[in-house]
């Protein structure tokens, strides 16, 4: 009785008696029956402890010490006076399954991370069919509510036909709020016209990057909550307004020269504050090679002083005096920089104002391209929104 009782702590399973068990080089089983009790009946409510007969099931279960485990079920089938035959109940089989429930808990539970559905099959014993039927029964309805400050934002999926999709996130508790099949203006429209505008009005700040369709959502259906663009998309344009220009000026030198601003671009983009004395000495021998280029350098010089230094309550206007520099600057890249700034200008100083940014949504977006990569590409859009989502429980 004492092995017994062990055995059966091992096992994990309560009301069970072990009778046998089997070793094998890979794989073990494991014969047992449930403990015999009255039973009541599904037909008629009677009690019953009369047995009819009993019947051998193998059960898949959990893989322990190194092997595949089966259990060999004693089920018992009850007869009532009523005429009914039924199997006596247990807690760790559901009805239909070859598999115990925690086999499938677990099945279900490993793709909580970045796996693919092969290697969960492969872990597990199961063919890749099994694993995706039971993720099937996975699923998230659309969610009733919508947070204080949701982000918006994009990601390459190529599932269900679609070669973007589009992730709501909400920024203050940092959680994945849902998955869309398209960026599309007109589905975006169809999403959030669902939700009531008493539901609407609870969004009080609207981040995105610079893509003109979630501004034309955040105006539509979000016109009191403050938009916001991303920090990180609008400061930048201008390292790649520079980068555009070092580039260009790069081109009229000669070789050597050319490989010489080439491998010294990490130094030109870092900031003059950050940079060693000697640094220093090898930047302006750069920047006395190119008026346009010294320029250039100045104006990020001077929009990075302005984001770092500057107090809040002097940004604006120190954002709309650069915003001048650049566009008089003749300088075609930091022109267009300078336009882009001025189209986004009201959002783009909120994103000073407000501890508000897209971090979050862009880490989420990462971690489904591990996903991705892991699981060789995902093609089936509904579960792959069932995935993402079960990923950021």
């Amino acid at each position: 009785m004492l092995n017994s009782y062990y055995n059966e702590k091992i096992l994990g399973l309560q009301g069970v008696k072990i009778k046998k068990v089997e070793n094998a080089a890979k794989e073990m089983r494991i014969e047992l029956e449930m403990e015999r009790r009255p039973h009541m009946c599904p037909a008629c409510g009677r009690q019953t402890d009369r047995i009819h007969d009993y019947r051998k099931q193998v059960v898949k279960d959990m893989p322990s010490f190194g092997k595949a485990v089966f259990l060999v079920l004693r089920k018992r089938r009850y007869a009532c006076s009523c005429g009914k035959r039924f199997f006596e109940e247990n807690t760790f089989l559901s009805r239909y399954q070859r598999m115990t429930t925690r086999k499938i808990a677990g099945i279900i539970a490993s793709l909580g991370k970045c796996r693919s559905y092969t290697s969960v099959s492969l872990e597990q014993g199961v063919s890749v069919t099994t694993v995706l039927r039971l993720f099937n029964y996975v699923q998230y309805p659309k969610p009733k509510h919508l947070p204080t400050a949701l982000g918006i934002d994009e990601f390459k999926g190529n599932s269900g036909g679609e070669k973007f999709h589009c992730i709501l996130t909400d920024l203050e508790t940092g959680k994945v709020i849902d998955i869309l099949k398209t960026r599309y203006k007109h589905d975006l429209y169809d999403y959030f016209k669902r939700y009531p505008r008493e539901e609407r009005a609870k969004v009080h700040y609207f981040v995105s990057d610079m893509y003109q369709t979630y501004a034309d959502i955040a105006k539509t259906w979000f016109p009191n909550a403050t938009y916001i663009i991303d920090k990180y998309h609008w400061v930048r344009q201008v390292s790649f307004a520079f980068e555009r220009v070092r580039k260009d000026v790069q081109k009229k030198f000669s070789k050597s020269h050319r490989i010489y601003f080439k491998h010294s671009r990490k130094l030109l983009l870092k900031r003059w504050q950050d940079l060693t004395d000697e640094q220093k000495q090898q930047v302006n021998v750069m920047l006395y090679a190119s008026a346009e280029l010294s320029t250039a350098y100045f104006l990020k010089e001077q929009l990075y002083h302005i984001i770092r230094e500057v107090p809040a309550e002097k940004f604006e206007e120190s954002l709309r005096s650069w915003i001048e520099d650049a566009h008089g600057s003749d300088i075609e890249p930091f022109v267009k920089c300078a336009l882009t700034y001025r189209h986004w200008f009201s959002p783009i100083v909120q994103s000073f104002r407000h501890k508000y940014t897209n971090g979050f949504t862009e880490g989420c977006n990462n971690k489904i391209k591990v996903l991705k990569r892991t699981s060789y590409g995902l093609q089936n859009f509904r579960r792959f929104r069932s995935r993402i989502l079960y990923l950021f429980q």
